[in-house]
Formats: C-alpha cells, sequence, structure tokens
C-alpha cells in the first residue's frame, strides 16, 4: 500500500510556522506490558511539494486500513529545513503507543542544529558508481546509569524517562539515517533498537559487556553493550567478529563488534569496528590495553581477507568507531594514531590546521563537578577512504547551562558522524573513466 501524506510542521507547546525547520518522527505499532515494540517507516520518496508549502511523504504503511495521520515532529533551532531528514507524518495504527511518541517529542525544547559541513581542502565526492557511506558513531548513555548511577545533578529525572527519551534517541538516529551505525551503552537492544532497526532495512549484532554496571541498578533492562547496524541495502555481510577485549593477557569487561562488509555500490570491502573502552581515570593504561588488543585484533582479522592472500587483503579499508574514554593526550590514542593499519581520526579535519580534535564531544555535571571531553572517534583508513563531509559540533550556547544530558538532548555524549568514500584504487581509475565516457 503506498501513500503519499504532506508534511505539517507542528511545534510541540507553541503556535510555529511552516518556515520553521522540522525533522523525526517515530511510530509504535505494538505494546507488550511495559515495554514498547514500535516500529519506524523509512521515507522512500522526500521531495519538494508543487505547492512550495513543503516536501512531499511516499513511503509504505506498516498495515492496510485503520490509519491515522501521525504528527510527532520536532522543531530544531534552525530555520532552515533538513531536506533529508525524516520529518513528522508516518501512516500507522492509532493506538496509544502513538500518542506516546507524539507526547514525548512535543513537550521537548527545539534540536540541536547542526550542520553537515565539508573538511577543507577537499572536493565533494558524487560519483554515481562510488557514493558517500555515511556513518554515526554514538554513546546513547545507557538507561540504567542514566537514571540509577550516572548522577547528572543538573539533568531533572523525568528528562531521563526512558518512554520519552528513547524517541529522541531515535529521531537522531532516523533524522541522519546513516548507512553504518555504531552505538554504545545499549541496554534496550532485544525491546527497542532490534525490532526498530530491522524494520528500517538494516542488519546488526549486539555484545553486552561481561559485568554490566546495568545490572547493579534496580529493575535495570539487562546488561548494557556496542551494537553495529548496517543498511542491508548497501552492504552484506561477509564476516563478523565478537572480541572480549583484554589487558596483560586477561579478559576484561570491555569488548567490541568487528564486521566485514561487502559494499554493493562498489564491489570493495569495508571492515567497521565499534567498542567501548574502561571509563574513569586513573586507568589509562588498562585502556591503552584495550587499544593494543583490539589493534591486534584487527590486524588479525582484515589479514585473513575471507580467503585471500595477506597482500591482497591489506588493501581493506577500516572505520574504527567508539567511545575510548580516553583524550588525544592519552597513550590509547596515540596507538591508534601510530598504527601500521594507517588510521587517522575523522573530526580533527574539521579543525583548521587539520590536525585538532574537537574541545568536547561530552559535556556534563555530576556530583563530582564538570567535565567537558573529547573521548569519542571514528578513525579512518586515510589512504583507502576520504571524509567527504562531517556533522559539526554545537556551541556551548547551544549546549546550554546545565550541559548535557538534557530536554532537548538525549546523552552526555554528542553523536558523531562523517560521510566518507573510498579513494580510487590504481587499477580501478581506468574502469572508472571508461564508465564515465
Amino acid at each position: 500500500m503506498r501513500v503519499s501524506v504532506r508534511l505539517v510542521p507542528l511545534v510541540r507547546g507553541l503556535v510555529g510556522t511552516t518556515n520553521s525547520s522540522f525533522s523525526g518522527a517515530l511510530g509504535t505499532v505494538k505494546h507488550e506490558s511495559s515495554s514498547s515494540l514500535f516500529r519506524l517507516i523509512e521515507p522512500a520518496v522526500l521531495e519538494g511539494g508543487a505547492d512550495g508549502q513543503g516536501p512531499v511523504f511516499t513511503g509504505t504503511s506498516v498495515e492496510p486500513g485503520g490509519t491515522t495521520v501521525l504528527r510527532c515532529g520536532r522543531k530544531t533551532d534552525g530555520s532552515r529545513r533538513d531536506p533529508s531528514a525524516a520529518d513528522a507524518e508516518r501512516n500507522i495504527r492509532q493506538n496509544g503507543s502513538d500518542r506516546e511518541c507524539q507526547h514525548a517529542l512535543q513537550r521537548r525544547p527545539a534540536r540541536l542544529r547542526r550542520d553537515l559541513v565539508q573538511p577543507g581542502g577537499t572536493a565533494p565526492c558524487c560519483h554515481e558508481h562510488n557514493p558517500s557511506i555515511r556513518v554515526l558513531q554514538w554513546n546513547i548513555l545507557a538507561q540504567a546509569l542514566g537514571e540509577g548511577k550516572d548522577g547528572f545533578i543538573r539533568c531533572p529525572l523525568d528528562a531521563l524517562n526512558w518512554q520519552e527519551r528513547k524517541y529522541l534517541i531515535l529521531e537522531e538516529i532516523v533524522t541522519h539515517r546513516p548507512d553504518i551505525l555504531c552505538l554504545q551503552e545499549v541496554d534496550h537492544f532485544y525491546d527497542t533498537f532490534e525490532p526498530i532497526m530491522t524494520s528500517l532495512g538494516y542488519h546488526g549484532s549486539f555484545l553486552p559487556k561481561p559485568w554490566s554496571p546495568c545490572l547493579d541498578v534496580e529493575q535495570n533492562n539487562g546488561p548494557d553493550g556496542c551494537a553495529l547496524f548496517y543498511r542491508s541495502s548497501r552492504f552484506s555481510l561477509q564476516a563478523v567478529s565478537h572480541l572480549r577485549l583484554s589487558a596483560m593477557m586477561l579478559p576484561t569487561n570491555q569488548v567490541a563488534i568487528v564486521q566485514t562488509l561487502g559494499c554493493r555500490a562498489t564491489g570493495r570491502r569495508l571492515c567497521v569496528a565499534v567498542t567501548h573502552l574502561k571509563a574513569r581515570s586513573g586507568w589509562e593504561r588498562l585502556r591503552s590495553a584495550q587499544g593494543a588488543d583490539l589493534l591486534q585484533s584487527l590486524r588479525r582479522i582484515t589479514s585473513r581477507g575471507g580467503g585471500q592472500s595477506e597482500a591482497a587483503s591489506a588493501s581493506v579499508p577500516l572505520v574504527v568507531c567508539g567511545d575510548f574514554n580516553a583524550e588525544p593526550s592519552e597513550d590509547v590514542y596515540r596507538r591508534f594514531s601510530s598504527s601500521p593499519l594507517g588510521l587517522n581520526s575523522a573530526y580533527k579535519l574539521l579543525s583548521s590546521d587539520g590536525q585538532t580534535e574537537p574541545a568536547y564531544t561530552t559535556w556534563k555535571i555530576r556530583p563530582s563537578g564538570e567535565s567537558c571531553s573529547t573521548l569519542d572517534y571514528i578513525w579512518y583508513s586515510h589512504d583507502a577512504l576520504r571524509v567527504d563531509r562531517l556533522l559539526n559540533i554545537p556551541t556551548e550556547e547551544q549546549i546550554g547551562p546545565d550541559r548535557l544530558p538534557s530536554y532537548h538532548y538525549p546523552s552526555d555524549h554528542l553523536s558523531l558522524l562523517c560521510d566518507i568514500s573510498f579513494r580510487e584504487e590504481p587499477h580501478r581509475l581506468s574502469v572508472t573513466a571508461a564508465l564515465d565516457q
């Protein structure tokens, strides 16, 4: 069943105008006791309307009949519409969950306005045979930790309510529509992220921490861990490894997922990893050892090359995403930046010299004080991949005096996003030139 729906902007709790920018939109199709299993519908077409009053959404309804238009958009803090955003309306069955989604998004303040920017000195890549690959990295804040252990003293408890916060997390993901999604501190994988991402055309896997601190919190939803999703229309899964990271020959509580993907558009392979290293100051040596173990595993995995020779597999590019819990001054950062794998940190490219990380990727206030740190990274093989665009970092003014998380942003860590593409290999240049003629 195909439907076309005019997008009607709706401001939460305020009278707005159709000139403002709106995004998001999530729907719930099923309730099971206290957990919500809900489904998103991805736009198949998003284009300007004939009368200039906004884009027209064309998608597929979840179920025929008994549907209603759900208006649950959220105004952004900018005035321009993002044409790539999955905007506010979906055709889904009317039930209490629809109202929950609508209420959650409309009562929250405006979303942070963040723009995609092009690194200096690079030309945009728009080759039809080598489309950009969008990678989103995000520590989404485990629900049990946010409500039970992390002590965000300037964040009201009701801002952390999962029945509302989950929609803000999903709104961020759906708005950017990544091809690869790397998440940490996921403690609602099976009841939330797996069914939703599957319905959106993603495949993925989850690896919990062996001794998750979430289990120490009453009424927890199970252990937290890492999740790695890829869009199945763009990639095929060739291999996956679930790693428990070691330090000094001993297993630790930190994990990593590594997937080797085949790119359908280019025929090339991409190895993607997600991890979350040990938190807190005083554990720098442990983080360094965990990083060394991960790098060793990545060298081993890429050298296997799916049965190819080591020389042939050496060209398999890497993308490594994670919350490293380490500032750029730490040894684990130096390990990655000087690794024989040839990795570079994508977000350094936002700086004027291309060598400086952002001032922060997390900013929070706990009983111990205020913490403003750069802990999250997207590493990539700079000889085989290029960064075409990056999602910029919001300003201190945008974040606000109470820092993160907050009513307008659902995690204490900022999402990182970059569009990457394969660099042309010498033996492919003649083929590409022939295709362009």
